[in-house]
């Protein structure tokens, strides 16, 4: 039953009682207004504009937009004159030439697959003591690092193709690789502080004033 014809019903009637009124679920906003308010009941219609005196017009653009049915606004929008993007084909799009030698392939193994195998993992060296770093440069630290680097990133696209099939092996020979080289890298690190605190100290001496040749 409508609203504003059970609201009349109700004042023809002078006032019905709760247990003959229409159950909650059909007349809720019934209920409520006379719980509230017994003898006057207070509606108004549902809309977000003020209308015009006199006239009775809506003036609210957005009437008549609907998320549930999908019908469009009854004005056309600011970007209504913009062609909208169109998807492409795949079959339409140019065929690339595959490069054998990219440089992305370096993040997986050598026979170029996402999951690498427990003998691939585990056929490693010991990781590079702290006394053969400090005998290399300031390249060979750099180039060391980022062989380091690219490693533990293909380790972990084998962990996550790993997690995704559920493959249940590998995870103990990918840990240990990555622990080595790990190692490693700490020992890098190591080195270069060692080089700073020692640049550090020079640096500090030269400006006391200490000069090598002086004392030669």
């Amino acid at each position: 039953m409508h609203r504003h014809s059970v609201l009349r019903l109700v004042r023809q009637s002078g006032g019905l009682p709760l247990v003959e009124l229409p159950p909650p679920y059909l007349a809720p906003s019934l209920h409520f207004s006379l719980v509230r308010s017994p003898v006057q009941s207070q509606s108004s219609s549902f809309s977000s504009t003020t209308p015009v005196a006199g006239h009775g017009r809506d003036l609210s653009k957005s009437r008549g937009v609907s998320a549930i049915h999908r019908t469009g606004p009854k004005f056309k929008l600011g970007v209504s004159k913009y062609p909208l993007p169109k998807p492409v084909s795949p079959e339409t799009l140019q065929k690339r030439n595959p490069t054998p030698d990219h440089g992305l392939w370096g993040f997986f193994p050598k026979d170029r697959q996402a999951l690498s195998t427990p003998e691939y993992d585990h056929a490693h060296g010991r990781s590079w003591s702290i006394q053969e770093l400090r005998e290399k440069s300031w390249e060979d630290l750099h180039a060391l690092w980022w062989v380091c680097a690219k490693e533990r990133n293909r380790i972990a696209t084998s962990n996550l193709e790993r997690e995704r099939l559920k493959a249940g092996y590998g995870e103990y020979e990918a840990g240990e690789r990555d622990r080595v080289i790990r190692v490693t890298q700490n020992g890098i690190k190591h080195v270069l502080r060692e080089r700073w605190y020692a640049w550090e100290d020079a640096q500090k001496l030269y400006k006391d004033g200490y000069r090598p040749q002086d004392e030669e």
